[in-house]
């Protein structure tokens, strides 16, 4: 502004120099001479003041987008801070414990619905208590969405799962693999190990070779049963070594840290200590990146091993066109519901029967909740199971609903059948579209539940709330142990519970979804119920390799969100 002002000065002291001059009665040809020659001067002043004011400018406007740039750098920083540790675990906290209460009061008023003869009067008090529980969930839930750290939970999420992403890029995909250190995963294969729980093995060995900052290979890949043409007829394969060398030194588990190759067998035989167990098996979590996956997600653990799944099932394009040619088919859209039953080889083996209504029940209390935020156009459901006649019998019960997916794929699902290649592929399929609905309702003793409650943590900032489970709580097949931390001392009400003091740490055995778990408290070594709310989860950590000189910068967050 200071140049434009010193312009229009000069300009009209020179017009005005030049009417007096012009006006003059003095005025001869000598002036004429003298004041062309002072006008020459002064437009070449005035070119180079023009000059002079552009360049100034120029650097004015790049010095006002950079300040811009760190106003805004600062204005993010401040964003991306993101909520305390204690707000977010609080706010999770209230959630379960309003299921939790939600459980017991829910129990009891069915244990009093058998011993009154109002039995109506009971079930007007289970409807309202139902509906104020509806209410209570749904505020709690959407405190994340207007507490003002949505982007931050987002942003947070895109940056650890990138970090992960590219540790593991770079520890499986090394420069040289004749010189690079690698974990061999041999597997030991028996009938009742199918592809998902498989894969839970094979996840193991990647979070390994992660851990030790090895690279994995495939040991005997014809025992891991994936396909007759091997993992990579699906996937891209884990890591660019394929194979080791006659020459290379090779060591078993656990090894030596400077040897070349150490052989790792699973499942894992007996150890004549339980120090040579494998320490980086989930649910601990690596200690450079716990606290941060904590503040992120309601249960770290699964956000941990999500990201693993995410990277070990990148999709061939061959796999990738199947899922999309599957979704156009079976008009795969939401809003969705997942549900998941396994029958022929779980029943009475390893679980429970659950009919379809038990299902269809939690299916519905999820629709009603989100129906309090809006209207929803149609409730779809997507059935994955092993027992074609499910399909006709939920079309059957529930017209109300659109019952997506194959009947097709459950019969490959069979026992006999579930090994072939057309089996693997689709109960690819399933796993992958019931990962991307926005609830689960399911059973955690089967592989394929937890697997597909796995990836679908993956692929949101949090999703740990995002299911229902009709027997266990989550757990990794294999982990050590899952631990609770007392909060709250309890005094049992009867023989069948334990007593608590704070601090207490409790081996979860599994809830019972009346208010109470069951578990083994390490102070007493008595195997007893406790309620739930009176504890919270322990986050165990280990130490993990660090990868020191992998970063993350925001140009590539930037980038995710193109």
């Amino acid at each position: 502004m200071r140049i434009n002002k010193r312009l229009r000065t000069f300009i009209v002291l020179m017009i005005f120099l030049w009417v007096i001059y012009m006006l003059s009665p003095d005025f001869n040809h000598n002036d004429e001479v003298y004041l062309n020659k002072k006008l020459h001067e002064a437009i070449n002043e005035l070119k180079k003041l023009h000059i002079e004011n552009k360049n100034l400018k120029l650097k004015v406007t790049s010095l006002h987008k950079m300040l811009e740039k760190h106003k805004n750098k600062n204005s993010d920083a401040n964003a991306w801070k993101g909520p305390r540790e204690q707000y977010e675990l609080v706010r999770r906290r209230i959630y379960a414990n309003t299921k939790e209460i939600w459980y017991y009061i829910s129990s009891e008023l069915r244990s009093l619905s058998r011993e009154v003869t109002d039995v109506d009067h009971v079930d007007r008090m289970k409807s309202m208590v139902d509906e104020h529980y509806r209410s209570l969930l749904n505020d709690e839930a959407r405190l994340a969405d207007v507490d003002g750290h949505s982007a931050w939970r987002h942003r947070e999420n895109k940056y650890l799962s990138r970090l992960v992403e590219k540790r593991l890029v770079r520890s499986q995909n090394p420069p040289d693999c004749g010189n690079a250190k690698k974990l061999v995963c041999n597997f030991v294969n028996s009938h009742w190990c199918g592809y998902s729980c498989r894969l839970h093995h094979f996840i193991k060995c990647l979070i390994i070779a992660y851990g030790t900052e090895r690279t994995l290979v495939i040991g005997n890949p014809a025992s891991w049963e994936f396909t007759s043409g091997g993992w990579d007829t699906l996937f891209l394969p884990p890591s660019t070594c394929a194979s080791v060398a006659a020459n290379e030194p090779v060591l078993e588990w656990p090894g030596l840290r400077d040897v070349q190759v150490v052989n790792l067998t699973l499942p894992e035989p007996p150890y004549p200590s339980p120090r040579l167990r494998p320490r980086f098996i989930p649910v601990v979590l690596p200690e450079d990146l716990a606290r941060r996956i904590n503040v992120l997600h309601g249960d770290p653990a699964v956000w941990w091993i999500g990201q693993f799944f995410k990277y070990l099932l990148r999709p061939q394009p061959a796999t990738s066109d199947a899922f999309d040619a599957y979704a156009k088919r079976v008009r795969f859209q939401k809003p969705i519901v997942g549900v998941h039953i396994r029958r022929e080889d779980k029943i009475f083996s390893e679980a429970a029967l659950h009919e379809l209504d038990e299902y269809m029940y939690h299916v519905g209390e999820y629709y009603k909740i989100k129906q309090l935020n809006g209207g929803v156009d149609k409730k779809r459901i997507y059935l994955a199971t092993d027992e074609p006649t499910l399909f006709d019998e939920a079309k059957r019960k529930y017209p109300e609903y659109d019952i997506i997916g194959d009947p097709s794929l459950s019969e490959s699902g069979k026992f006999a059948t579930r090994e072939m290649n057309h089996s693997i592929l689709n109960i690819n399929i399933d796993i992958h579209f019931l990962s991307l609905c926005d609830y689960l309702v399911c059973t955690f003793s089967s592989n394929v539940c937890r697997l597909a409650y796995e990836l679908m943590n993956s692929l949101q900032p949090d999703a740990s709330a995002q299911f229902k489970s009709l027997d266990d709580t989550f757990y990794f097949s294999g982990q050590i142990h899952r631990l609770n931390i007392a909060v709250i001392p309890h005094k049992p009400n009867s023989t069948l519970e334990m007593d608590i003091q704070v601090g207490d740490q409790i081996e979860v055995a599994g809830n019972h979804w009346n208010g109470y778990s069951k578990g083994t408290n390490l102070r007493t070594n008595k195997t007893l119920l406790y309620p739930t709310f009176k504890v919270t989860p322990k986050v165990e950590v280990e130490h993990f390799a660090t990868y020191p000189d992998i970063t993350v910068n925001t140009d590539e967050l930037e980038d995710e969100n193109q």
